[in-house]
């Protein structure tokens, strides 16, 4: 007889609002392809989003705000708004335009202090620059200053750009290297390059790898085996949502045979500890 583990309110450690101005980005078609959606010109209602944390036992989502060369596509206020009017659901990142340091600092520091939001959210592809770039390196200081995390895509591109920036070895460990304060999320498990996330993440007291964008039936056995064993603290549940289904995503957590405590980690804990979240 086979007794049901209990279920555990989950936190989704990455995910966006599926606006029109996000998901009808050209570079974004490769993603859709892949997927099988098909975007709407208007977008998603946020609604949808709450719907499947609903049907998926997931309690909080992490919003992350989005900027590029040519523009915002989803600002810092955009994103407070949404954790404003759903409070109980719903955490926010922030993002800035790597290009002007100055700027982004002050950027940064209007959207945790102003604004509430909980991080600072950069991808590295969408600037073709790797994070050990010159660029980085005051939002680093700004985010051990004021006690946020950093987190960013790790990994090959899905979308129509290179993969080189999102290489952990050597470009993110020269960070935390550098960095020790620093706390380091790297979403999208790295692949091609798991093992070097696991690498870091088994070497770094501050750097954890979430799980956004590949269902976990599609985990790699290496990954599988850490996340169940010595790296049971250092990995978090992430969907990447509207890419993948939170719900999809949650269900299929069941078929990683996990232990309970490392279950329990993995849903929840360790994104409190990395987000510093209270329960």
């Amino acid at each position: 007889m086979t007794t049901q583990q209990p279920s555990t309110a989950a936190i989704d450690a990455w995910a966006q609002p599926g606006t029109g101005q996000l998901i009808n980005r050209p570079e974004f078609a490769s993603l859709w392809r892949a997927t099988g959606v098909s975007p709407l010109p208007e977008g998603i209602p946020i609604e949808h989003l709450v719907a499947e944390m609903d049907e998926g036992n997931i309690e909080r989502a992490v919003l992350r705000a989005w900027a590029a060369p040519d523009g915002w596509i989803i600002t810092n206020d955009e994103i407070a708004a949404l954790v404003q009017r759903f409070p109980d659901r719903f955490l926010g990142l922030a993002t800035v335009d790597l290009r002007r340091p100055v700027e982004a600092v002050r950027e940064l520091r209007r959207a945790v202090n102003d604004l509430g939001l909980r991080g600072l959210h950069m991808l590295p592809w969408m600037w073709d620059l790797p994070p050990n770039d010159r660029h980085y390196y005051p939002l680093y200081v700004a985010c051990i200053d004021l006690g946020i995390p950093f987190c960013l895509q790790v990994g090959h591109t899905g979308p129509l750009r290179p993969s080189d920036p999102g290489r952990p070895i050597p470009y993110l460990d020269e960070v935390a290297l550098a960095f020790p304060d620093l706390t380091i999320i790297g979403g999208h498990i790295g692949y091609p390059w798991t093992d070097e996330m696991i690498a870091l993440a088994w070497k770094y007291p501050n750097v954890y790898i979430d799980t956004s964008a590949y269902l976990p039936r599609f985990y790699p056995p290496t990954f599988r085996m850490f996340m169940n064993s010595y790296g049971q603290d250092k990995v978090l549940f992430g969907t990447n949502y509207p890419m993948l289904s939170p719900s999809r995503c949650r269900a299929q957590v069941d078929e990683l045979g996990l232990k309970p405590e490392a279950r329990e980690k993995f849903l929840r804990l360790n994104a409190v500890k990395a987000f510093g979240l209270t329960e």
